[in-house]
């Protein structure tokens, strides 16, 4: 077991978390640098994407909402997977945006990933703020089940992260990656129930529907904040584990292939 986790990196990670603060710090400061709305950014995609949705999915469309004002049901959905893909788009092309840092000095590489999913955190509270409000204008009370949000947060963070593993690796060698990444992300949002529920999936498919990682997290932060739909433990469970085979093969992968980035980039 020591072995192991010496060899997917993490006691060297920890070791270091001084400079992981300042490469967080860093992070904000860049992402919002010469920017006329700063971290306004962090409310005004999600609110945008809930209109355009509340307009074709819940008007036009009209697609069921658990009972839920639409607005309400598309941005709970909204906050947790903006979080996701911003954090994913950035984490993705963290080394390649370092290379001086990476040919000059040593340090865990993946330091650079996980800067960039930390420093998405203070977006997604940003976000939740106005969720909060949302919530007043719209005369909907937080669900008791609050309590469990911070547990789905870390969970989208370590989807996130596991990803951005992968694909941050991916693209040191292969440039194509970064052309591939919002194709990647356009794909996921539509198999992933943000603006639609889960229950319009046929009950057969659930299963292999929960492959995705975000099913689960979506769903959680529904159910944590709004009380509904119902969580499917089972599909909760498969989601998490999914997520943790994928966190453990992009620690392995970029763990494997760290050395010769210096080289390659």
């Amino acid at each position: 077991m020591r072995r192991s986790w010496r060899e997917l990196g993490i006691r060297q990670i920890l070791r270091y978390h001084e400079l992981l603060y300042f490469l967080v710090l860093r992070t904000l400061k860049l992402r919002y640098k010469q920017t006329a709305f700063g971290v306004g950014w962090a409310v005004l995609q999600p609110l945008l994407a809930m209109l355009a949705f509340t307009v074709v999915f819940g008007r036009f469309a009209r697609l069921p909402s658990e009972g839920l004002p639409y607005a309400v049901f598309a941005y709970t959905g909204l906050v947790s997977w903006t979080y996701f893909a911003n954090s994913l788009t950035s984490a993705s092309s963290s080394l390649v945006d370092n290379e001086r840092m990476l040919t000059k000095v040593y340090f865990p590489r993946a330091l650079l990933p996980l800067a960039h999913v930390i420093a998405g955190l203070v977006d997604l509270a940003i976000a939740l703020v106005v969720l909060l409000g949302l919530l007043l204008v719209y005369d909907v009370t937080p669900s008791r089940n609050i309590w469990a949000l911070p547990l789905f947060v870390l969970f989208a963070a370590l989807t996130a992260l596991a990803t951005g593993l992968w694909l941050s690796a991916l693209n040191v060698r292969y440039r194509d990656v970064r052309h591939a990444v919002p194709f990647l992300v356009q794909f996921w949002l539509f198999v992933t129930p943000v603006a639609y529920a889960s229950s319009l999936v046929p009950a057969r498919w659930h299963r292999w529907y929960a492959l995705n990682p975000m099913v689960g997290v979506v769903d959680g932060f529904r159910w944590s904040i709004l009380g509904r739909p119902e969580l499917p433990i089972g599909a909760a469970a498969i989601s998490a584990f999914v997520m943790l085979l994928i966190l453990l093969g992009g620690l392995a992968y970029f763990r494997s292939t760290e050395r010769t980035f210096a080289d390659v980039i």
